[in-house]
């Protein structure tokens, strides 16, 4: 992720270009019914790549059956740039069915399951309006693996290449569709077809889609104060770019 007037950032694409303004974020609803996951997405194989890395795992496949999903992401996923990908902040990434049929209409072709490198595809779930620090249970309510929402995901030159799409770094983000990376904070396994329930919504109300498509002061005081009273733990990565919008 960058964010105007920082330098020093990774390959990936600046956020926003809408004016800041001092509105405070909108409370965040109470939690709906439950969606459900379409697709269970891990590495289907290695590709080379121009990039700084040389080879890139975004190349994901639905699998069938349960898949165990521990602090480090999928069992049998992997993340080739690990300095901007993976980790306990960013161990899963969903991108929701609804956001896929966006982008399917615009490109005219099938956003499959796995294409934009997702390890969930979920369907009823608002994972662009999901608040930061939002608690997702996937499968049998109060048994299932236990997620946590951290941070919109950023586009960067690799899934740009991967896509093949004229300009499409810039279009994603202009988009406004980010989907979401979540941390783990219990283990279990997960499935297509299981229900994904929300939980725990933090009250700040800044969503990933939001902070992505305007990442603005009063968002970004409303983040670090949660943070101070209690109600949610920042990942690092997001972390790093609230100052520098405090101080635009």
């Amino acid at each position: 992720m960058v964010v105007r007037g920082l330098t020093g950032a990774s390959t990936c694409a600046s956020i926003g270009g809408v004016p800041e303004t001092t509105t405070a974020p909108a409370p965040a609803e109470a939690p709906t019914a439950p969606g459900s996951l379409l697709a269970v997405c891990r590495v289907h194989a290695l590709h080379p790549d121009p990039g700084t890395v040389g080879v890139t795992a975004i190349d994901k496949r639905p699998v069938a059956g349960p898949v165990l999903v521990r602090p480090l992401g999928l069992f049998a996923d992997v993340q080739a740039d690990r300095k901007d990908h993976g980790g306990l902040d960013k161990a899963v990434y969903a991108y929701a069915q609804e956001s896929a049929d966006t982008w399917s209409a615009q490109l005219g072709r099938e956003v499959v399951p796995g294409l934009f490198g997702e390890n969930l595809r979920t369907s009823g779930v608002d994972v662009d309006g999901a608040v930061i620090g939002e608690r997702w249970q996937v499968g049998p309510e109060g048994t299932g693996p236990l997620l946590e929402v951290t941070m919109p995901r950023t586009p960067c030159a690799t899934f740009g290449r991967h896509l093949g799409e004229e300009r499409w770094v810039r279009r994603f983000t202009q988009g406004g569709l980010p989907g979401a990376y979540l941390r783990v904070l219990a283990a279990g396994s997960l499935a297509a077809g299981d229900a994904v329930r929300v939980v725990h919504r933090p009250p700040h109300g800044v969503s990933v889609g939001g902070w992505f498509r305007r990442p603005v002061a009063a968002s970004a005081r409303a983040l670090l104060d949660a943070q101070e009273a209690g109600q949610v733990r920042l990942a690092e990565a997001l972390t790093a770019y609230l100052l520098p919008v405090l101080a635009r």
